[in-house]
């Protein structure tokens, strides 16, 4: 009986909506430019399964009310097309070439742009990621003690670290070397209410 509590405390209480695929929230454009948009809805799909046999997309909530999907980072337009007829064969026989620069987005990110000048007073986290479905920690392996958070937008992120003044900054800027380019600093009590234990 003991262990049985023992186990039920410790275990994972997202572990049935935990997934492999990634749905990247996306809250800044950025190059390259051009993507493949698969959907566009009034709504995010409830479950990571609705998206059939890919396992990657990035999400952009946008102004116009619609959440817009793609697949693909591509240099020019003509790139993006080459992949239009691999696409549509997984299913998604709408798609397009998309250049993301027209869309316009609700809200966004936080603090990773250049010249950023930290304040002195304020603890800052590293965020890594943010997801439209809950993913396995592991995924980020170099890092130890990643947090992960469900904030009321209904997206999970996933920061590590807590840092101050020009510490966040370097340790920003290393977590961008090590294959983070979307990483940006936040406020840690900006999310600390939705940390999931």
């Amino acid at each position: 009986m003991m262990q049985s509590l023992m186990f039920e405390v410790g275990a994972d209480k997202l572990a049935k909506l935990r997934t492999t695929k990634k749905i990247v929230s996306v809250n800044e454009i950025s190059a390259p430019y051009f993507a493949v948009q698969i959907l566009a809805l009034k709504k995010a799909p409830q479950s990571s399964s609705f998206f059939k046999n890919i396992d990657q997309a990035n999400e952009y909530d946008c102004a116009d009310g619609y959440v817009r999907y793609t697949v693909g980072a591509f240099s020019s337009a003509a790139e993006a097309r080459a992949e239009i007829s691999r696409i549509k064969s997984l299913g998604y026989t709408e798609c397009f070439v998309v250049d993301l620069r027209s869309y316009r987005l609700n809200g966004s990110s936080g603090t990773g742009n250049a010249g950023f000048s930290p304040d002195g007073n304020t603890v800052y986290t590293i965020q890594l990621a943010a997801y439209r479905y809950p993913v396995y920690v592991s995924e980020f392996e170099e890092f130890d003690n990643v947090m992960e958070f469900y904030l009321s937008d209904r997206i999970y992120r996933y920061t590590v670290g807590e840092y101050v003044g020009q510490e966040a900054v370097n340790e920003l800027s290393k977590v961008k070397r090590a294959g983070y380019p979307q990483a940006h600093l936040v406020p840690i009590e900006k999310y600390l209410p939705y940390q999931i234990e």
